[in-house]
């Protein structure tokens, strides 16, 4: 897979197998239990680290490094069961049961590191800033992704479906009835996807890069001089570094 560099601190690509069997996505939803199952209790890991990482960040300005690497696998090993089953069916390769990177599997996330974040961001952007971000997502998503609960301020799996749900399942009868998936379709499921995580490490206070809104559509990321320089973070208010 070839990694272009991201315009944002978090890339998030995809491959879309050659071969893909006509009925297996029929059943991926059965096939997925497992990492289902762990994938909750890792969510709830997920909101322990944020919320001591919160204070971390408040205090001392950083995002303690061992949290923030466990949060990052747990967001790689939520995607590449997204890739697998629903949010893309753009593999039938069976996902690992890993935090760690796979260099060699078709999905693959990463997460710069910030050595540094705003003291101040860390009490707004997660509720207030993020807000509008929150709308596209919920129109994106539904209930197919893990979503920031800004209510309740709590991660958790909700029960609908979205714009990539119903996409997806378009692209999953084409599949059935002609063995291919539709790269349009493909390319912008991903854009959506990518749109997805973005808002959701920006939400989970891993960098203070406020999300762009735009629709970076394909399997890779777009190369630093081909995106539209829109990726600027709100300035906060007075009284907030």
């Amino acid at each position: 897979m070839n990694a272009a560099p991201s315009t944002y601190p978090l890339r998030v690509e995809g491959e879309v197998d050659g071969q893909l069997s006509r009925w297996l996505w029929l059943v991926k939803w059965v096939l997925v239990i497992p990492h289902f199952v762990v994938l909750v209790l890792l969510w709830i890991g997920f909101v322990v680290a944020t919320v001591v990482a919160f204070f971390g960040i408040l205090f001392t300005g950083r995002h303690p490094r061992g949290l923030f690497d466990f949060k990052v696998g747990v967001m790689r090993w939520s995607w590449r069961v997204a890739f697998y089953s629903y949010s893309a069916l753009g593999t039938d390769r069976y996902p690992p049961f890993t935090l760690a990177d796979v260099p060699d599997y078709p999905a693959r996330l990463e997460v710069a590191y910030p050595h540094e974040l705003s003291r101040g961001l860390v009490l707004v952007k997660w509720w207030l800033l993020a807000l509008p971000h929150y709308l596209v997502v919920g129109v994106f998503a539904g209930g197919t992704w893990a979503g920031f609960n800004a209510a309740n301020d709590d991660w958790a799996w909700t029960s609908g479906s979205g714009l990539i749900g119903l996409l997806v399942l378009v692209a999953g009868v084409v599949l059935l009835f002609t063995g291919r998936h539709p790269k349009s379709i493909f390319d912008f499921v991903m854009g959506m996807n990518r749109w997805c995580y973005r808002v959701g490490a920006y939400a989970a206070l891993m960098t203070d890069t406020y999300p762009p809104f735009r629709l970076d559509m394909g399997g890779h990321e777009p190369a630093p001089d081909s995106a539209a320089s829109d990726a600027v973070a709100p300035r906060p208010t007075a009284g907030l570094a």
